[in-house]
Formats: C-alpha cells, structure tokens, sequence
C-alpha cells in the first residue's frame, strides 16, 4: 500500500477518525469525507490541518483521485460512489480490514446477533486476568485501526466484529472467531435472512485448518454452518452435553472438553452475570479463552468476577422504590426479549427507534406477566402499535419524545417495578448510537431523581 499515498476515507464516525489518525501517521495523504457538514460531526474538528476536508457532500468527484478508499461500517458498499471505484479499479478498504492488515498482533473475533459485546468484553477480562497482552476493540467501541499499530506480537486483539463490519472483509482472519447465534436483524442493509446468514458467516471465510471456529450447537442455523468450514469447530451447548467442546454436566458444571484436555471450569450458577443468554456467553468465551492457553483456573476466576457491561440490563437508579434499567445495547426484539426473561418484577418496557426492517410480533408474543405496560416512540412506533393492537395489549402509550418516554414509563410505575429501556431498535436518527441513547436515560433519570 505504501507507494499508493492518496487515501480517501469515506464515513466520519469513529471507525473513520481512528483511520484517519493513522494515515496520517504514516505519512498518508489523506481526504475525509462525510454527508455531514463539520458542525455535525464529533471529534473531527482536531484533524483540521492534517488532511484535505471533503465534507457536507457526496464522494463523488473524489473518487478518481484516490489510491484506494477507506468507510465506515455504516457506509454500504452499494453506494454510487463505490461502485465506480470498484468498476476503476480503486481498493476499497472497511476500516477493520485496513486496521487488521497494520497490525502484528493475533485476533479473535466474535460475531453473532446478540451477546457480542458482553462476551467480547468477557474474553477480554479473560485475558486481562490472566496477565495477557490484549486490545479490546471494534464494535464494541474502540475502533480495531486505534490500536494496529500499538500491538505487538504478544498482543491478542479481542474483536467484536458486526455484520456492517463482516460485509467487505478482504484478508481479514481470526485466530479463534465465535459465532454466537443469529436471528433476524439488518434485513434493511443485508436484503434477506439469507443474506445476513452469508455475511455473518464470513468471519470464518479466511480460516485454514490451524484455526478454530467457535458456534453454538443450540442455535440449529448457526450448527449447520459447522459442516463446510475449514477451521476446526469446537460446539458450546448449554442444553446438550456433547461428546467434545463446551457443555453442562449432570451437576450443572462447564466443562471444556477438547482434545486431550478436559476440565471443569467452575459451576453454572457461580458465573456472576445472570441470565440463560449470559451463561451461553459465558461458555463461549470458555471456549474461547482456553483455546488460547488461558487456564481453567484463570477462566473460572473472570467468569465469578466479571460484571457485565454498560447499556445491558445495567441498573442504573431506583426513585421511590421504581427501579430504572438500562438494556439501551438491546437493538432487536431478540436481545430484548432475553431481558425481558431478567426481569423478576412488573416492569413497563419502553420500545421503538429506527426501523431495520423487523417483526415485532413475536416479541409482544413472548410478553411474561411482568410487562405490565409499554411505552412506544420512534420510526417504528406505528409498528409496534400495530403488533400490540394485533396481540390484545391495550396498557400501552405513544410518545413523540425519548424524554417524554421515560417520564411515562415511570408516572406508570408503582412502588417495587421496573422501568426497562430495551428499545428492540437502532438508535441512529435520535442518537448517535446505542450508548448515546443509555447516557442520555441515565441523565433523564438523574433529572427524575432529583425533582422527587
């Protein structure tokens, strides 16, 4: 890549920026462009000076003076833009892959519609525990590039990598890629279930032998995938004990069974995050992490310390004995239905956001008796309204505003109830992303709390 010196960065989100630092860095001519103006775009503004500004437009007429093309997870390959880069013969780089071909560290890589970033941190707590050089790094927010050239050999760099991120993968590879389950999610950007199947399933594509492929046998569309890898796939069941790989034994035990070694980790109900999803995040990154050298020992002790992460099913407050929850990374009716099983209390839920094309039917199906009430807001609230109507709850309101969802959501709370924000949506077109919208109900409930 050294000798083509123009660099045309397209998305400036994170993701972009962190590229654009280490372009720049390297000596790279570089070109920033976003559909944004500058006054609209966090952080950008300390580039000023260091590289040629192209924003507020489209890409364009930058094209042509490009070397090869840097976007954003956000960016779809299927731009105009693109596809003449394509058609000229001009490289097009996710910023993951460009990041990935600067590092000398080795990666492991997990993907799958839910759980990606609890178990990603897990796996990176596991390292950390077990005095490990690592990064913790991609979607989950530190872009993979801000830390390519800082890793050394020792370094694992523990990835959680997103379908976006998946989709325009060129060398990219992982030492040990998870794959934790899938359901539907992105059909908007990925045109099908099919096709979201296909991209996840590129995390394997450039394995060899020497590799390991880590999937959840309870999950059958995420099993059968298992059958054409090249890599060596180790299964992680929480219902089945299999004859090899992760597993419950008669005493409720994970056990990892691979090869010559065999080992119980410690029991299931001493992993500290609970929850049926948390304990298959749990096994995942068991197998994981022992795969890597970590001990079972050391694996035990991250899997009765580690706390969970931010934005999921986090509790944040409690307001005249009404406790407020913060599931804001709960982005699809699947991830909000696997909080809506954490709930031990009534609860008023409060959904909506921008549309990825879903159903919300099967999510007001799976309602426990908890959910007591629902508030509605967001592109698709008329949807969530519809599938309300269509499945007989009537104890629901609609609101234009997030603030005003939460103050409903609470003013229709009683004393020992919860109030879950699980949105079963993208937050993009009211926030920034999914952390945006957790900080902004934090400061909403501090409000809250202090007008009582």
């Amino acid at each position: 890549m050294q000798e083509n010196k123009n660099a045309l960065i397209i998305g400036m989100a994170r993701s972009g920026i962190a590229a654009a630092d280490v372009l720049i860095e390297l000596g790279y001519n570089v070109t920033i462009n976003d559909s944004k103006p500058l006054e609209k775009l966090e952080g950008v503004e300390r580039l000023e000076g260091k590289c040629r500004f192209a924003l507020g437009c489209k890409p364009d007429n930058l094209i042509e003076d490009a070397d090869f093309i840097v976007i954003s997870p956000s960016v779809p390959p299927t731009i105009p833009s693109l596809i003449k880069a394509k058609e000229l013969g001009i490289p097009v780089y996710t910023e993951i892959e460009l990041g990935y071909r600067l590092c000398k560290g080795q990666t492991v890589a997990i993907t799958g519609t839910n759980g990606k970033t609890t178990t990603t941190s897990l796996v990176g707590q596991m390292f950390s525990d077990a005095k490990r050089e690592n990064f913790v790094v991609g979607n989950i927010g530190l872009p993979y590039i801000a830390r390519s050239l800082k890793a050394t050999k020792e370094h694992v760099m523990v990835t959680e990598i997103s379908s976006y991120q998946l989709q325009c993968i060129i060398s990219f590879n992982a030492h040990v890629a998870a794959l934790l389950n899938i359901t539907p999610d992105h059909l908007d950007r990925h045109g099908s279930m099919q096709g979201y199947i296909d991209t996840k399933k590129r995390i394997f594509e450039n394995q060899s032998s020497d590799d390991y492929a880590v999937l959840n046998y309870d999950d059958e569309t995420v099993r059968s995938l298992g059958a054409g890898l090249k890599s060596r796939v180790v299964y992680f069941s929480r219902k089945i004990r299999l004859d090899e790989g992760v597993y419950l034994d008669q005493d409720n035990n994970i056990v990892f069974s691979y090869g010559a070694t065999k080992s119980i980790i410690c029991n299931a109900s001493q992993v500290y995050i609970k929850g049926l999803h948390n304990l298959e995040n749990a096994m995942a990154a068991v197998a994981m992490g022992m795969l890597m050298g970590i001990s079972a020992k050391s694996c035990a002790y991250t899997l009765m310390n580690f706390k969970g992460v931010e934005h999921r099913i986090e509790t944040v407050d409690t307001v005249n004995g009404v406790t407020f929850i913060n599931d804001s990374k709960g982005t699809n009716p699947d991830s909000t239905e696997k909080a809506i099983l954490t709930m031990t209390a009534p609860t008023v839920l409060i959904l909506g956001g921008y549309d990825k094309g879903g159903s919300f039917d099967e999510l007001i199906k799976f309602y426990t008796d908890n959910i007591r009430y629902t508030v509605v807001l967001g592109q698709t609230k008329e949807k969530i309204v519809q599938a309300l109507n269509d499945n007989g709850v009537t104890a629901y309101s609609v609101v234009d505003t997030f603030e005003d969802a939460v103050k409903c959501a609470y003013e229709n709370a009683y004393d020992g109830w919860n109030v879950l924000l699980s949105p079963a949506c993208a937050s993009w077109g009211m926030f920034e992303d999914f952390e945006h919208r957790g900080r902004v109900f934090k400061q909403i409930v501090k409000s809250i709390k202090e007008q009582t």
